[in-house]
């Protein structure tokens, strides 16, 4: 079926603000495990405003489903990579209007995985799994074995996102087969936290110690995009000008812990404000060394 057929016949789902719209249709009709779950195909609307909703609608007798998204928060969700049927949608649907060319854009940037979107992607899986680790480490230090190992293997799920995007792959849903040919350090701390005969609090323990020694060290590496926006003027930054940069906003809950620890590690610099009073407060500001 040609483009311009597909366009004819969704047209009625598309807003007057659409930029662009993709159709994903569905080949396989065992539904079971697949992204489309059970519609037959899925709509990508993607809108000027940012104001996003989801409709559910039968067009030609088939079951669709309807993404209504603004173009920031579309591509805020192929980065996290945790909407993988959109990220099917985009890099395997046919494109029926693409009035900026922005969607044609954004399925070459994903397809190649280049600079910039690797340290944008990078640097999220990274504050999310030093996130998780410190998180692991706290529930161990207070004796929640089972929730210290349900953080631990959510932060593995990050490295092992890192390892790959370290090669030039870009991460999808099936990370941990994704890596499995690769010898990488995670998979086999993997193993040794899901099949060990240890007890679970060794297996955590081991994890624990794994990620200290093999992934903090390369925390300058994996914070690049950080890194760049400091430097990028001479005036350090408040923690408040950084959690509203476009480019950091995607980690702004974890970005002041990433922060924290770049200062511990001696990556960034801490500024504080000049204030002649001893006793008064002193705002905090963070620059490039």
């Amino acid at each position: 079926m040609k483009l311009s057929n597909l366009y004819l016949q969704y047209k009625e789902v598309l807003d007057e603000d659409t930029l662009g719209a993709i159709v994903c249709q569905q080949h396989d009709h065992n539904k079971q495990g697949s992204p489309f779950h059970d519609y037959d195909i899925l709509i990508l609307v993607v809108q000027a405003s940012e104001q996003s909703r989801v409709d559910h609608v039968t067009i030609g007798g088939k079951v669709c489903q309807v993404f209504h998204v603004s173009l920031r928060l579309f591509r805020r969700w192929l980065i996290e990579g945790e909407k993988c049927n959109l990220v099917k949608c985009l890099l395997e649907g046919d494109i029926i209007i693409d009035t900026e060319g922005v969607l044609a854009n954004l399925s070459l940037e994903f397809e190649e995985f280049k600079q910039p979107l690797r340290d944008q992607v990078m640097f999220l899986e990274f504050s999310r799994f030093l996130w998780l680790y410190l998180e692991s480490k706290r529930y161990m230090s207070e004796g929640y074995i089972m929730d210290a190992y349900h953080s631990v293997i959510q932060s593995l799920h990050h490295w092992a996102r890192i390892e790959l995007i370290e090669r030039g792959i870009r991460p999808q849903d099936k990370v941990w087969e994704q890596v499995r040919g690769l010898s990488t350090a995670v998979h086999k701390l993997y193993e040794e936290l899901t099949v060990s005969k240890e007890t679970l609090k060794q297996r955590v323990e081991l994890v624990l110690l794994g990620c200290e020694f093999s992934v903090l060290s390369k925390m300058a590496e994996c914070s690049v995009l950080l890194i760049s926006v400091i430097g990028s003027r001479e005036k350090p930054w408040s923690v408040r000008e950084l959690l509203q940069h476009p480019e950091l906003e995607i980690v702004s809950e974890e970005l002041p812990l990433v922060l924290r620890m770049l200062v511990y590690r001696s990556i960034i610099k801490e500024v504080k404000s000049e204030n002649m009073n001893l006793h008064a407060q002193h705002n905090i500001f963070y620059s490039t060394l």
